[in-house]
């Protein structure tokens, strides 16, 4: 397998989701603004999103994928699909109950996500509302999440990746058709998250049975490959908690902040999830098996490899997107948001964040990459002492900036905290001898170093005036956006080539 040809066919399934999600952010954008019903829904949306990373994307595949990948590897079609009938049927149980759970205790979730909002009793209610209709979203999509890891397991790293579109497209049908059918329009947001789950789960139904490995109910408590997925999961959870935790101690902090804050935040999250997606999680998706393969089959050096291509291959596509999103985060914000509700002060605050959260873009993207070579040797106990250190830094940096930088400081201090995490997995592979760095890389650094200051410079200068975006027509927002992205890509990849630098020279194959 061509990784390379692996992480383009992934990385190309995520930017179309990606684009496909600011689509849908410019229509919220327009058409609902940044205020106190925004607010509302992102407050509701977040807490289905933060379960369904501990439980799913995050601690559930952190032990599934190993264990799965050594069962692929050393034992029989029946022993796997018995793996995966027990492990489903598991979950699924589970799921019903937190669902079930999670609506009855909306209100008490609410005051503990969002505390700041319970002096707005209207605020406080609407977005009770809406969490009741977003909770069951963790049930289909944790399944989907499931699903997702048998399929990358296989090889098809394209279907996972494609998924998260049918969700993009719900919110994008639900705002432009059906609004208006809500007595309170935000209503549709939280139905389209609802209809959208059950999408992508039936999405991905057709491709399991193609590899024969459609999850069938047969609970099996004593099954040794669930227990073993348990008990890794124990320590995953709590690792995978405590970096949602930080995002949900933000959000609190937002709530005492003005009004519109959560949502300031939330759009520029948006525009650092764009890389950190397309190319983290692509890393991240064929890593982990490939990760877990050559630990299975013992071979050190294959390993090692893997993880420093995987680093190698983030400094040259990570940086530049990092640096690109500081210098031209208002023509982002101002030619993706700037319609309708969504106002001037709205486009300077969400900048201020975006800027911000751009300090922290490389370390994002790199624990997508250092994190998977701790899971494939199915350790999480050294991740979650790093997540817990970081937890505490994080928020000792939040008390530090949010009095003169308001809600971007919290954008900084995640974006900090993601680089000291990043570097403390680094220094714990190379401690643990699992890493060792190919040779060139301060040449390498060299190379990009000059390549980026190009690059960035001439950003800066083509940019022109920024408060002219705020006037530009639409049509002229998008012309010269994409002449900027052209002309910086033109340059950075223009001044690798001539270094010698080529993306040819990162083709690799998996064992």
């Amino acid at each position: 397998m061509n990784l390379l040809k692996a992480l383009a066919t992934v990385g190309s399934m995520t930017f179309v989701s990606r684009i496909l999600g600011f689509v849908r952010d410019s229509l919220i954008a327009k058409i609902f603004g940044a205020g106190m019903e925004t607010d509302a829904f992102f407050v509701a949306f977040k807490i289905p999103n933060l379960l369904r990373r501990i439980s799913a994307e995050g601690a559930f595949s952190q032990a599934f994928v190993p264990i799965l990948a050594e069962y692929k590897n050393k034992r029989s079609y029946e022993a796997t699909h018995l793996l995966i009938n027990h492990v489903c049927s598991l979950l699924s149980l589970f799921l019903i109950v937190i669902t079930c759970v999670g609506i009855f205790a909306a209100p008490w979730l609410v005051y503990i996500s969002a505390p700041g909002f319970i002096e707005h009793s209207e605020k406080f209610q609407l977005t009770v509302d809406l969490l009741r209709i977003t909770f069951p979203y963790i049930f289909f999509i944790s399944l989907v999440s499931m699903a997702g890891g048998i399929l990358n397991t296989f090889n098809k790293f394209s279907v996972p990746a494609f998924t998260p579109v049918w969700l993009n497209l719900s919110f994008i049908f639900a705002a432009l058709f059906f609004a208006d059918y809500f007595d309170r329009p935000i209503l549709v947001l939280a139905w389209a998250v609802f209809v959208g789950g059950v999408l992508q789960l039936v999405f991905q139904i057709p491709f399991l049975k193609e590899i024969g490995f459609i999850p069938k109910y047969q609970l099996d408590l004593k099954d040794e490959g669930v227990w073993r997925i348990i008990k890794l999961m124990g320590p995953a959870i709590f690792g995978v908690s405590i970096a949602q935790l930080s995002l949900l101690i933000n959000t609190i902090f937002a709530s005492f902040l003005e009004t519109g804050s959560v949502s300031w935040l939330y759009y520029a999250d948006r525009l650092m999830e764009f890389p950190a997606g397309v190319l983290g999680v692509a890393l991240g998706t064929i890593l982990l098996p490939s990760l877990s393969k050559s630990y299975s089959g013992k071979d050190q050096k294959e390993y090692s490899g893997l993880l420093d291509w995987g680093l190698r291959l983030t400094f040259i596509l990570a940086a530049p997107a990092a640096v690109a999103l500081a210098v031209l985060s208002l023509p982002l914000i101002a030619t993706l948001f700037h319609y309708g509700a969504f106002n001037m002060h709205d486009v300077l605050m969400t900048q201020q964040a975006t800027i911000a959260y751009s300090f922290g873009l490389m370390g994002l993207i790199m624990i997508k990459v250092l994190a998977p070579g701790f899971y494939a040797r199915q350790n999480i106990k050294t991740p979650v002492k790093i997540a817990l250190f970081t937890l505490f830094s994080t928020q000792l940096m939040n008390m530090i900036f949010i009095g003169q930088f308001k809600h971007a400081g919290l954008a900084l201090a995640i974006g900090l905290g993601a680089c000291l995490n990043a570097s403390l997995l680094y220094y714990h592979l190379r401690k643990g001898n699992y890493y060792k760095p190919h040779e060139g890389w301060t040449q390498f650094l060299i190379k990009l170093f000059v390549a980026l200051t190009l690059m960035g410079l001439t950003l800066f200068y083509l940019k022109g005036d920024s408060s002219l975006w705020l006037e530009y027509s639409i049509s002229k927002r998008l012309i010269y956006l994409v002449i900027l992205i052209l002309a910086g890509s033109s340059v950075y990849f223009g001044a690798l080539w001539m270094m010698g630098l080529r993306l040819q020279s990162f083709i690799r194959r998996a064992i």
